[in-house]
């Protein structure tokens, strides 16, 4: 069984038992969390897909930890004009890990 779920703007694929990063969301580590949008959900053959969410689904999941990715560098140059832009940005994400679909 898996489902499509949306978080922060992105879509993911999950089984039971998948490990994620999703967007910061505001809960404790080791806390039960209820993922309801869910776009689609599917047992071997049978698709469920939603309009655009699946009526009554839901995934669960549990917070593993809270974090901060890699440092993702921008650096900015225009040749000859003595132009040079150095910046880092590190995204802050949630953990966690999918322990059950409803459909």
């Amino acid at each position: 069984m898996y489902a499509v779920i949306e978080n922060g703007g992105k879509q993911y694929r999950v089984t039971v038992g998948d490990k994620l990063r999703l967007e910061k969301m505001e809960v404790e580590p080791g806390a039960e969390l209820a993922l309801d949008r869910v776009l689609m959900v599917g047992v071997g053959e049978d698709v469920q897909v939603g309009r655009p969410l699946v009526e009554g689904a839901a995934v669960k999941a549990t917070v593993l930890s809270q974090g901060r990715a890699k440092k993702v560098h921008i650096f900015k140059m225009r040749r000859r004009k003595h132009y040079r832009k150095q910046q880092g940005h590190r995204q802050y994400f949630t953990e966690v890990r999918i322990t059950g679909i409803e459909a």
